[in-house]
């Protein structure tokens, strides 16, 4: 194809508009259909199936293509264009090819403050890929996640929405490298970490296939519990938060630790200053 001068330079191709996305094979199609009307049958009006729909064709490819938003459109009696406003809104829909396993470092404040910086940092050393990019094995897409919603645990890690929590450059690598030889990991809260397509198909609406996996389960920690018991009236506990080193040890809290009071120290910040107040504001 040519270009004009005003083209040249530019970098902008002025060429025929793309091709309508393929159609996915009979039998792919066959059984893509069987399940999205399935979703669909659930919600009042079809459009509001569009969300889990996406989670479905991503589940076929591990992202969601234009075959798999033209099969969305087609389903929903929508145009492509409403199609792709949506998938390219929420960061849950990858639109290129990704790994086995999403494996997602907070780098918000806290996380940040705690070590996902340098977990973040070290991930990317070790797997040889940067932000969004994937390793030739195709097995890790390493990204960076403004936050995970568990301050409390800090610094989290997510494989494929998964907590991995009170993280450090050490045990993420471990983790990576569990992921890539195929050892089952399991998270810190939840069941036996399943691949992305896998996870995607879970999301879509239909039931976990893991042994265990609806049993498994884990709730907050003692800091994010705190506003929910005052508004129960119940009593706080004496400490929410540990120092992680010296100041008086109250006997642990039977929920899972925060990363304050995480073994291993999180931040090399300033390690000798304690993480949170030793009790309760007005106590």
């Amino acid at each position: 194809m040519t270009t004009t001068p005003s083209e040249q330079g530019t970098g902008v191709s002025l060429g025929m508009p793309q091709l309508p996305a393929p159609d996915y094979p009979a039998d792919v199609r066959a059984r893509l259909e069987a399940d999205a009307k399935d979703v669909i049958a659930r919600y009042p009006g079809s459009r509001s199936a569009l969300l889990p729909l996406l989670h479905l064709v991503q589940s076929e490819e591990g992202h969601v293509t234009r075959t798999g938003m033209r099969f969305c459109a087609e389903m929903l009696g929508l145009t492509t264009a409403e199609v792709t406003a949506v998938a390219t809104f929420y960061t849950m829909y990858r639109r290129k090819p990704s790994g086995d396993y999403q494996v997602g470092v907070c780098t918000n404040t806290l996380c940040a403050v705690m070590g996902g910086d340098a977990i973040f940092d070290e991930l990317k050393q070790h797997l040889g890929v940067g932000n969004d990019e994937t390793t030739e094995d195709g097995k890790i897409t390493l990204e960076h996640i403004e936050c995970n919603a568990a301050c409390d645990f800090a610094p989290v890690v997510m494989v494929n929405w998964e907590f991995f929590d009170n993280q450090t450059p050490d045990s993420a690598k471990r983790l990576v490298d569990d992921l890539r030889a195929g050892v089952p990991v399991e998270p810190t809260r939840g069941a036996t970490i399943c691949t992305y397509k896998e996870t995607a198909r879970i999301l879509a609406g239909f039931p976990d296939q893991r042994p265990g996996a609806v049993e498994a389960s884990g709730g907050a920690g003692p800091a994010s519990l705190i506003g929910l018991r005052l508004a129960k009236g119940e009593e706080p506990q004496p400490r929410v938060v540990h120092p992680r080193t010296g100041g008086p040890q109250d006997e642990a809290p039977a929920e899972h630790l925060s990363s304050h009071d995480a073994p291993q120290e999180t931040s090399a910040s300033d390690p000798a200053h304690p993480a949170g107040p030793a009790a309760e504001e007005g106590e």
